[in-house]
């Protein structure tokens, strides 16, 4: 479980929403004494969030729910100007190619920050079951949500929905918040000198000369300040180039075809196909639509995406059905018994049998081609910055888990944040930072390992190689103790991964 300590008193996180009431007078007057509180004016804030992005959004979100950080002043940097709207979703949009697979641990934060039930507004599909086989035909695992009793494995949602369903949530707190439809162009730091007087009210101009702030300067000519910038703007993050921070990467010479299918019947399973140029994955989104997530060289790309409907949809069902390799075969009971000293108690999924996927009987959205790279800040943290989401690190979208690792940085960035107000501290400081850091950078390096790992052991056609993916898959298949810990992690539970796959 996890728990934060506070001076000596020791608590659980769930608590830390009560622990407002019994700190509110003291934080007011640490910071008083320190004088981190600001002045009236509208350029000076706690928390700059440059991103508006469904990371940076969570961020806020996060921060307005919790009782020791919903007093903050935050501005939000982003030039979209869907951020200055509400509602801008129609029930009777046609499905966005872009969508994302929360896991019940993205869930389960969504709710705790009050954004959830406007997810369940908009159309989004629970799945509770998933199939992962490839195209050699030797091998195949089903997954199932009974087998660690819970009732789902994820969720499937468009990206807009998403997005929407935090900006909405945002607006209706009475959150101290200032959106500005602008782009970051430049960012300064002084270093620390000496403290501010206890009998002034200093300007940010002052803070800033002394190390306290922050300065921003967005290219609408306005500039702000704040203690802390979290830097939320994606993959080219300026915030990650003006703070310096180095990456380590590459990229895969992989692209990836996005786009929204439409079935004949409802799709309620996950599905996921490793051929020899790269995994595809078919995945419900409600209403008899599911989305493709399909990974090849750019050239083969390229010409799927020019290629007319009809042609399309028939590569699409070729690769999906019996294409590149025949359907595996359910093991024979006698064949089975040889996992049956590893087994344990069986699963329910362990006697589920091979099955087709819908067929795909038309498109239902735009083709969209994305370059698909591995991405990792070396560090996350400095002085009154920190990066979360894909600004601190982009993966390969076999298993989805991009955006769900985002959600995690948010969720314990907003609870460090916390508990340093809990304590006086300057949320700014790199000694509360780099907690964050340090429970954020091994979870996201351990599952971009795996990622890249996966993505490279089935990037080659070779026999030996593919008798051992066989067996990697029988085994996921019949071991239950190592199914079920494959389903806990891929569902967001922080267990230690094992190399076999995991959910899309």
């Amino acid at each position: 479980m996890n728990r934060i300590i506070v001076g000596r008193l020791s608590v659980n996180v769930s608590g830390l929403r009560v622990l407002q009431r019994s700190f509110c007078s003291s934080v007011a007057e640490k910071e008083s004494e320190v004088k981190q509180s600001f002045t009236n004016n509208d350029d000076q804030y706690d928390v700059a969030v440059v991103g508006g992005g469904m990371v940076g959004m969570a961020l806020a979100c996060s921060l307005a729910s919790m009782p020791l950080t919903k007093h903050l002043s935050v501005a939000i940097i982003d030039s979209n100007p869907a951020l200055g709207k509400s509602n801008f979703i129609k029930k009777e949009d046609p499905p966005d190619p872009r969508v994302s697979t929360v896991t019940p641990a993205t869930i389960s934060f969504f709710k705790e920050i009050g954004a959830w039930q406007y997810v369940q507004q908009h159309r989004h599909a629970y799945f509770d079951k998933m199939q992962v086989w490839d195209y050699t035909g030797l091998g195949y695992t089903t997954y199932n949500a009974r087998d660690v009793n819970k009732e789902i494995l994820g969720c499937v949602v468009e990206n807009k929905v998403l997005h929407s369903s935090l900006l909405s949530c945002m607006q209706n707190t009475e959150f101290q918040k200032t959106i500005y439809p602008s782009r970051l162009t430049s960012m300064a730091l002084l270093p620390s000198s000496s403290s501010i007087s206890v009998d002034s009210t200093p300007s940010a101009t002052t803070l800033f000369t002394k190390g306290h702030l922050a300065k921003l300067d967005l290219s609408d000519g306005t500039s702000l300040y704040a203690k802390l910038v979290v830097g939320a703007d994606g993959g080219k993050s300026r915030v990650r180039e003006l703070a310096g921070f180095k990456t380590t990467g590459w990229s895969y010479s992989q692209n990836a075809i996005i786009c929204t299918v439409e079935h004949n019947k409802e799709n309620y399973c996950a599905w996921q196909r490793f051929l020899t140029t790269g995994p595809i994955a078919l995945l419900p989104i409600g209403d008899n639509f599911s989305n493709i997530v399909w990974t090849m060289n750019p050239k083969d790309a390229s010409d799927c995406k020019s290629m007319n409907e009809d042609d399309f949809v028939k590569i699409l069902n070729h690769a999906l059905d019996y294409g590149y390799g025949p359907h595996p075969k359910s093991i024979s009971s006698g064949s089975v018994d040889m996992f049956s000293w590893f087994r344990g108690d069986a699963t329910l999924s362990a006697k589920e049998c091979f099955e087709v996927p819908p067929r795909v009987v038309k498109l239902a959205s735009e083709r969209m081609v994305f370059p698909l790279s591995l991405k990792h800040a070396n560090n996350y943290v400095s002085k009154r910055v920190v990066l979360i989401g894909d600004a601190a690190h982009t993966v390969h979208p076999l298993a989805g888990q991009g955006v769900n690792l985002g959600f995690g940085d948010a969720s314990t960035l907003s609870r460090i944040i916390a508990e340093g107000i809990a304590v006086g501290a300057d949320i700014g400081e790199v000694s509360l930072l780099k907690k964050y850091e340090a429970e954020r950078k091994p979870a996201n390096i351990v599952m971009m390992a795996v990622l890249d790992g996966f993505q490279k052991a089935y990037s080659v056609d070779f026999g030996p190689l593919n008798i051992l993916r066989a067996a990697a898959f029988h085994g996921a298949q019949y071991i239950s103790p190592l199914k079920r810990n494959i389903i806990s992690y891929a569902s967001g539970e922080q267990r230690l991964p094992l190399p076999l796959p995991l959910f899309t």
